[in-house]
């Protein structure tokens, strides 16, 4: 009982540690992957897709492209900020831009991105998400009050394509 005492719960600490830990490097590099894949998708149907007969592209495809690429992101809680030369978009959160069906249906955000004159050949698109992840690691901390506390911290991915 002594030995268990004395090894098995720092190993329980251990194993929680190395599940958290594990966990939110799968959440940031998600969350990553999401953001520079909406920048991709900016570059690749810019002003010249445009001009070739395609349409514009819009936040809300944008903002759609995350979601699809960002498995286990919640769009309530991701917050995307869309950067060019000329102005910045944000979609705080990220479903505040998404187009909702059912009732109450919310459309989407239509205004194109990147607007002009920064979605000529050259100019630079920037996207940047936050997501709060929340860690059972933070009630192991000192001063974290009694019961199950599960402490947040922010975790931030940029991308920047030309």
């Amino acid at each position: 009982m002594i030995e268990f005492t004395l090894v098995g719960i720092p190993m329980i600490f251990v194993l929680v540690s190395i599940f958290e830990m594990s966990r939110a490097m799968w959440v940031y590099h998600t969350l990553a992957y999401a953001v520079k894949d909406a920048v991709r998708f900016a570059v690749v149907h810019g002003k010249s897709c445009e001009t070739a007969g395609g349409q514009a592209t819009t936040v809300q495809q944008i903002a759609e492209r995350v979601q699809w690429a960002g498995v286990g992101l919640l769009p309530d809680v991701l917050n995307l900020s869309l950067t060019t030369a000329s102005g910045t978009v944000n979609c705080f959160p990220l479903a505040s831009c998404l187009a909702i069906a059912g009732p109450p249906a919310t459309p989407g955000n239509t205004a194109r991105w990147p607007p002009e004159p920064g979605n000529m050949r050259g100019d630079t698109l920037v996207a940047t998400g936050t997501y709060p992840f929340r860690s059972a690691l933070s009630m192991f901390w000192p001063g974290a009050g009694p019961g199950m506390t599960f402490g947040t911290f922010t975790l931030r991915a940029n991308s920047r394509e030309t």
